[in-house]
Formats: structure tokens, sequence, C-alpha cells
């Protein structure tokens, strides 16, 4: 995964028609950090990456795999061939001929990165229309995503958006993965998100967003391009996965005793987590969790959608051969503070809902024991107006790894979607970097150059000002509450 984006957007029919659900994978491209997939001796201390298509990449390496699709998109178990009805084809559609196609878009403002898909291992598997780029990128610039350069393929991108979302018999949402830290994934990730809203109005946005990491900078102007793509999230998406390189590489290094992750470990690692959040609706499940019920469970308030990801087990193979990971045992470790996939302490926050979803060798027995251990730990604290606070899911599917990963292949395995309000860390660290260099007003002339208003800058910041404020207020909520009661 890679902290500027490229852009990935996934579409996703739900199981009761061919298409119902369009999870839409749109994979714009920012320059920052880069996984390379073909390229293992890359590692996470690059220049400029394309993040949203090398993280989209991994997932549908994943989901071919999971459903025993070849590369070339053919399914030599599929009895029914040409025929929408399986689970599976919320993700894939198949033509006549029995080929199957993913529901998604790959979008970047230059070339390289969507030539390695056009000539990599799957290069038979997308639709040639479905991967879409331009000739200049954003040189790091929200501005020239958003205004110059974006604009000018934004209507190509929207219009394949249309004809994938046309053949869904009942399409749910989109799926979005982008970093924020370069100026594609920022700028035109904010764009595509914000016609996305014109053009289909209620249909609920995912984003699995990549922010920039707290130690590794891949560019100066990283604290602007998030800042500025922040505050399109929180009008644009409902809910939002914060994802960062360094905290991914920490747990590849400490989990799988890899020295150097290369960013092809990471992108696995988050294809985990996206393969987990989407079992219900590709498989058939005893406990299923559909994408609308990740927005009813989590987010109590409408700009309270930004969320913490862990997934449990992560060990490598050597490891696996001499343990037995109990539920209770990878329940425990999606909430310990070092399985958080952004650099937060969830032990500074309060929860104030967590979706857990297993899959696997699983009985909602032994969840229930799980979570009502987790319950009396101190260091997991809830917010005292949700008591309950835990939704969770089973599908019986196992986890499956990609051939020659590092991940070992394992029985049971459960990921864990968390809106704790230690995120606000996440975002004062970006505001303390911007206020830095707004207060100069550094670099500010190179976005003003290519069309936006300076007084953006400090609408932006302000939202996010108040976000954290938000934040504040809904841990101290209860408290308050106590206090004003005592008054009167």
């Amino acid at each position: 995964m890679v902290p500027n984006s490229t852009q990935a957007l996934s579409t996703a029919a739900s199981p009761s028609g061919p298409s119902a659900l369009m999870s839409s994978f749109i994979a714009t491209a920012c320059r920052a950090n880069r996984l390379a997939a073909d390229q293992p001796d890359r590692q996470p201390h690059g220049k400029e990456i394309r993040a949203g298509i090398q993280v989209g990449n991994s997932c549908w390496e994943l989901y071919c795999l999971e459903h025993g699709i070849q590369p070339d998109g053919k399914m030599p178990s599929d009895t029914t061939v040409g025929v929408e009805h399986d689970a599976f084809n919320t993700f894939f559609s198949e033509t006549g001929a029995g080929k199957h196609v993913p529901r998604a878009i790959f979008v970047d403002l230059e070339p390289t990165v969507i030539d390695e898909v056009r000539t990599g291992t799957y290069r038979q598997l997308f639709h040639p229309e479905q991967l879409i780029s331009g000739k200049e990128d954003a040189a790091n610039n929200f501005a020239r995503g958003h205004y110059t350069v974006g604009k000018e393929i934004v209507d190509l991108c929207l219009d394949r958006v249309r004809k994938l979302a046309d053949n869904c018999t009942g399409l749910q949402g989109f799926l979005v993965f982008n970093a924020v830290g370069g100026g594609t994934g920022s700028g035109l990730g904010s764009l595509l998100l914000e016609r996305l809203s014109v053009d289909y109005g209620k249909k609920s946005k995912l984003g699995f967003t990549i922010y920039p990491s707290p130690q590794i900078s891949t560019a100066v102007v990283e604290p602007y391009n998030s800042v500025l793509s922040t505050h399109s999230l929180l009008e644009h998406t409902d809910v939002a996965v914060l994802l960062d390189n360094e905290a991914i590489y920490d747990i590849c290094r400490r989990s799988l005793d890899i020295e150097r992750p290369t960013y092809t470990n990471l992108n696995r690692l988050i294809s985990q987590v996206i393969s987990s959040l989407t079992t219900s609706l590709r498989f058939d499940g005893a406990i299923n969790v559909d994408v609308t019920e990740f927005q009813t469970n989590l987010v109590p308030y409408p700009r309270i959608h930004f969320m913490l990801s862990s997934y449990a087990p992560v060990i490598s193979a050597e490891k696996a051969y001499h343990e037995q990971l109990s539920i209770p045992e990878i329940t425990n470790a999606v909430f310990e503070p070092s399985s958080m996939m952004a650099k937060c302490d969830p032990r500074h926050g309060k929860y104030m809902a967590c979706c857990l979803m297993y899959r696997g060798d699983v009985v909602p027995k032994d969840v229930n024991a799980a979570v009502a251990t987790i319950k009396t730990k101190r260091t997991v604290q809830f917010v005292d107006w949700c008591p309950t606070g835990f939704k969770c899911g089973i599908n019986y599917q196992p986890p499956t790894v990609v051939p020659g990963g590092d991940l070992a292949k394992v029985q049971r395995a459960v990921c864990m979607i968390s809106n704790n309000t230690a995120v606000a860390e996440v975002f004062s660290r970006i505001d303390h970097k911007f206020d830095l260099m707004y207060s100069k007003r550094a670099f500010v002339h190179w976005y003003v150059g290519e069309g936006m208003e300076e007084g953006e800058f400090s609408e932006a910041r302000e939202d996010l000002a108040a976000l954290e404020k938000d934040y504040e207020e809904v841990g101290a909520e209860g408290v308050e509450d106590e206090e004003e009661g005592e008054e009167y």
C-alpha cells in the first residue's frame, strides 16, 4: 500500500442478483510510496508510489485465489457458466463464454503502474477499458489532481463507472482505494468522490485510505494534500478505514520476521483485511455482515466515520506449524495497539463500536465467550453511552493465502474494524505539520497556480479542527451529561 495514491474503484453485486452490489474499486494514483508486485526488492522508503492501484491489484489477486478464478478469468469449478447467480458475482461479472471480469476500475494520471497491470500476471483478467491512465501526473499537488490534470480524465472515469453500475442488478455502493499524501490520490480521489456523490446519491462509499506515516515521508507537501483530501472524505464517504505504511511495515517486520518488508508484503496484508470485510458478500455464511451494516453499526454520528483496522493472526508459516491459535487468542490480538494498521494507540481513546469478522473454523459460542472476556479488560474502554458496542460476523470460508507468500495458511482468522476516539491522533499529527508550513505560506503558490483558491486551505484546516473537537466531545459525552445532571 502506499501513501500517495493511485485509485481503484470496485463494484460489486449483491448475492440476490447478478450484480447487486457494485463495490467500486477506484484506484487513483498519486505518487508516494509505491508497491511493486513485480519488484520484490523495492522497499517502503521509495520516492513516489501509486497506492490505490497497488492495493487494488493485491485484492483482486486474493479474490481470484479465494474463488478459484484463474488469471485469464476462467473458473473451472463454475458449473453455471454464463449465469450470474453465484455469491461471488457481487464482485465479478460473467460473460457468456464463462470469463469472470472484476467489477473494478483502475485510474491513474500517468501510465507507469497501470502499464504493470496491463502486462502483468492478471493482464487478461481486466477489461482494457477498466484500466484508465493519463500522460502526466499530479506532481504531488492536490490542485493538479483535482482542478487541472484530474479534471481532464474524470468524465471518462465516470463513464466507465456508469457502465459497470448499469451492469449491476442492485448497486449497493463503492469501495474506493487511494492514498492522500500525493497529488493524484488526494486530488483526483476527492474529485471522484464528489462526482460519485452527485451521480449516485445515497449509495454507500467505503474508503480504504492510506495516510502519511508519522516518521516516513514521501513528499514535503503531504500535510497539505492530506488535510485538503480529508475535508472531502468527511463529506463524501460513509466509512473510511485509515491505514498507514509505517504501522503495517512494523506489523510485517515484527510478526512475520521479515527484516525489510516490501510493499508487496504490506499490500498482501491489507488485502486480507479487505477480503475479510467483503467475505460475507462473496460467500454464504452463518452471521453475515452487509456493507450498509458497517455504517449502521459503526458510525454513531455522520462525521465520526474514520475507522481503525486490525487483523489476526499475522503469523509466518514457520511459527504456525508450532502454534494453535484459538479464538480467544486471535480476538485478544486484534485489540493490541501493535496490531492497529494506522499509527495511533486505542488505549488513549475509547471505543464507540467495533465490528469483528471471523472466518474459518469458528462457532458463535466461542466468539461470545471471547467477546465477554474482552469486555472485562480495563485496557479496552468503551464510551459509556454505547455499552454493547460489538457487531460480530462469522463466515465459514477459511482464509486463503497467496502461494509462496509470507503469511501462513491458518484455520481461522479475525478482522476488526473499530471506531475509537484515538483516531483523532492521526489528524492532530497531520494538522500540526500543516500549521508549521501554512504559517509561512510555504509551497502555497504551487496550489494557487493550478486554479485553487487560498481560502480552501483555511476552510479545510478549520474542518479538521472541528473534527478533532468532535472526537474529543464524543469521548467525554457521558462525563458531561453526569455533570449537567448534578447541576440541575
